[in-house]
């Protein structure tokens, strides 16, 4: 059984308007589910991590298609989760009833969750909340909606790591905007530590998932088509340039392949962070 409510947004000013709306535009892009659902043992880990039981209090934040939130549901937590994106959460409500789990959808801002204080004993989010522009005010508003000695579950690319390659390479084509962070920060012990600067404790432990695919032009072939970063790229350039992007993607996808003539083996690092309230 599923709920579906939607939530109004607080009114965000500022550039940060502008850069929420193309980047809700750029997630809707393509089908982000097709590579989210790849991520499932992702959400599966970070619940482990952060110790979810029956009948807690789990908020998915930036939750995309749903990992961490099917993760949690299976331990039988009473699950809240949300996105800006109301396509996104429309695949996780398919995964979820053809599961047979529980869960609440709510399309909401990360940087502005429409939750009392100390609404939840468990807050997460894998490879989601690492994208909202303003970092310090999506940071404070997971801390607010947590309850005093719950956690807060973080799974984020670094920077060092092949999807920390993999943006640099996008970005050497497309340039981001200057006034947003890098995503790749929440993927560091020092920046984790100066957006949760109250927490009791803070522990990371680095870990992978390895991408598997049928070779470095079937990688690109799916990424192109439903990955919005890249999506997007190819989208804002010309034939020559899109060959020119495509080039380099190819060669950091061989540099970094560890499979060989049997398939594409790509492991990429992440850090798993979580923070006690």
């Amino acid at each position: 059984m599923t709920t579906v409510v939607t939530c109004a947004p607080e009114t965000l000013i500022g550039a940060y308007d502008a850069i929420k709306r193309q980047q809700q535009a750029m997630w809707a892009s393509g089908d982000f589910a097709v590579i989210g659902i790849t991520l499932q043992i992702v959400g599966e880990q970070l619940c482990e991590a952060v110790d979810v039981r029956s009948g807690h209090r789990v908020l998915d934040v930036a939750a995309g298609n749903g990992n961490a939130t099917l993760a949690a549901a299976r331990r039988f937590a009473r699950v809240t989760s949300t996105d800006y994106v109301p396509g996104l959460l429309a695949r996780g409500e398919q995964r979820a009833q053809a599961d047979g789990l529980e869960v609440t959808f709510e399309t909401a801002d990360a940087e502005a969750l429409p939750y009392r204080e100390s609404s939840f004993d468990v807050v997460v989010s894998t490879f989601g909340v690492m994208f909202a522009p303003d970092h310090a005010r999506a940071a404070r508003e997971m801390t607010r909606v947590c309850r005093p000695g719950g956690r807060i579950g973080l799974a984020s690319w670094t920077p060092s790591g092949f999807l920390g390659q993999l943006l640099r390479t996008v970005a050497s084509h497309v340039p981001p905007n200057p006034a947003v962070q890098s995503p790749l920060l929440w993927g560091t012990d020092a920046h984790v530590r100066t957006l949760f600067p109250d927490a009791a404790g803070i522990d990371h432990t680095p870990r992978h998932f390895v991408f598997r695919y049928r070779s470095a032009e079937h990688w690109v072939e799916v990424f192109r088509a439903f990955y919005g970063p890249v999506h997007k790229a190819f989208a804002a350039l010309d034939a020559d340039r899109q060959q020119a992007l495509e080039a380099d993607l190819l060669a950091l996808l061989r540099g970094a392949d560890q499979g060989g003539p049997d398939g594409l083996v790509i492991p990429a690092e992440y850090l798993e962070t979580v923070i006690t309230r």
